[in-house]
């Protein structure tokens, strides 16, 4: 159910409750972590500042900083780091998340600089790259970088369990698993195996999202960040797969239909949208390859299109009792969090 500030007041209005209750109320609902956050112009501001300060120590960072050598960068990262925890903690203490969120995730993209440093204090920096290209290029020895950023990221998620604060992490993830793939191809690295990798890991990534799911059920969405990158992950290593048979583009057909079907379950947009781009992909495959010259292939697919929709129809009218069977035989905790979703 999704209440409304003006649905409290018509129950004020009915007398159904006081005003002092209904002031009650709307400030426990505000507290819930599962409460359906609204967006408003101070969010759009929160964001674009906090993303504009991460990007200067990440995208944007130029070779000025090199100058200050390895044990410069290290401690110029702390400091940051520890202003920007500060500034997290002073904002959770007003019930400010997103603030919160954004310079916790920023503490979190800091981490890579500090690695950095501390390696080229150390001496142990391998070439003469520098961190700018840590977000540009696939390279072995950013390992280092993201493992480290995945630790204090998962300390940092754990500790003020923000959901914005998955982000860094997600995108570390999709970069370690690129940076694996250098180092397992070696010489013989290619775009054929970016692409497997690309899709395992996001299979991988996907099922990690899906298990935090399960886990977070009820509470603030922890998996949204993960599930993206894991889809986008998964689909770009899928779609730029070659095949020159039918059946095979035929079957990445039936899989972007699943995952429409998987994302309308798990309530995931993301699925459904590059799912269904994949079937349009396909679609777009027969129309001008497989029946260019065809008068009947239009026809066909018009209908197919009106048969979708009926179903559609047919679904609305049944949705409950088809799902209410379809979750009988689902395990408990997959049960319950559809439930809650769908609550």
């Amino acid at each position: 159910m999704n209440i409304t500030k003006q649905n409290i007041d018509d129950a004020v209005a009915e007398k159904i409750i006081s005003f002092e209750q209904s002031e009650k109320l709307i400030e426990f609902l505000k507290a819930q972590p599962n409460t359906p956050s609204k967006f408003y112009f101070t969010h759009v501001l929160y964001y674009i500042g906090g993303l504009i300060a991460i990007g200067a120590m990440t995208l944007f960072m130029g070779l000025g900083w090199e100058s200050f050598g390895g044990v410069g960068i290290v401690f110029i990262s702390l400091f940051y780091a520890s202003v920007g925890l500060k500034l997290t903690n002073v904002f959770k203490a007003k019930c400010l998340a997103v603030p919160a969120g954004i310079c916790g995730t920023f503490v979190i993209a800091l981490t890579p600089l500090a690695v950095y440093g501390l390696q080229h204090a150390l001496g142990v920096w391998p070439d003469d790259s520098v961190y700018r290209e840590y977000h540009r290029y696939i390279k072995w020895h950013w390992l280092y970088m993201e493992l480290s950023t995945l630790a204090v990221g998962v300390i940092i998620a754990w500790r003020y369990k923000y959901p914005f604060l998955m982000m860094p992490i997600a995108v570390t993830l999709w970069y370690l698993t690129m940076d694996i793939a250098v180092m397992i191809g070696g010489d013989n690295y290619s775009w054929e195996l970016r692409k497997l990798v690309s899709m395992y890991a996001g299979l991988l990534m996907i099922g990690l999202a899906f298990w935090i799911d399960i886990r977070s059920q009820n509470k603030a969405d922890y998996s949204f960040w993960i599930y993206l990158f894991g889809v986008i992950a998964f689909w770009v290593g899928m779609t730029f797969q070659y095949s020159d048979s039918e059946l095979s583009k035929f079957i990445y057909c039936v899989v972007n239909l699943l995952m429409i079907f998987f994302g309308v379950l798990v309530i995931r947009r993301v699925f459904v949208i590059f799912g269904a781009i994949g079937v349009s992909i396909y679609i777009g495959h027969l129309a001008l390859d497989i029946f260019r010259d065809s008068w009947l292939f239009p026809i066909v697919l018009t209908l197919f299109g009106l048969f979708v929709v009926y179903l559609g129809i047919l679904w609305q009218k049944n949705e409950l009792a088809i799902t209410s069977k379809i979750r009988s035989f689902l395990p408990e905790a997959l049960r319950k969090l559809l439930e809650s979703k769908h609550a």
